[in-house]
């Protein structure tokens, strides 16, 4: 009994599975990249402001929300521990800037109060922040 050769398939590379990794990478890479913003204040619902800026260059953030919080820099601290903190700021850096993110239901005492505390220390470089409005 006679056997007919067989034919041998050619080796060849498969694509598709690359193409679906190579995918998976970008993927992985894009949400890794926006995990790493760096966000030093709480979210909170800025007003807006004609005057308004993207960005200011801060190196504290105190954050005010509308439940009555205080934050320095994403740590929830109370009015009478502001001050000592921001003292300490004061001796590390002579020109400490200080950035106030007070969601816009916050009542206005409120943000004067903790203004009034960071002027108290000599803290002259202050900001508030809002968002640009919009063009309609």
């Amino acid at each position: 009994m006679r056997f007919s050769p067989r034919l041998q398939k050619k080796a060849r590379i498969e694509i598709i599975p690359m193409i679906d990794t190579m995918f998976f990478l970008l993927v992985f890479f894009m949400i890794a990249t926006l995990s790493m913003t760096l966000q030093r204040g709480m979210p909170v619902n800025l007003p807006e402001a004609q005057s308004g800026t993207e960005k200011i260059p801060e190196q504290v953030t105190l954050s005010l929300t509308k439940e009555g919080l205080l934050f320095f820099n994403k740590e929830p601290i109370s009015l009478d521990e502001l001050g000592p903190r921001l003292h300490a700021l004061l001796q590390a850096d002579r020109t400490p800037s200080v950035l106030i993110n007070a969601d816009e239901a916050v009542s206005h005492g409120r943000v004067i109060t903790v203004m009034d505390a960071v002027r108290t220390l000599g803290i002259t470089h202050m900001a508030i922040a809002t968002k640009p409005r919009r063009a309609d």
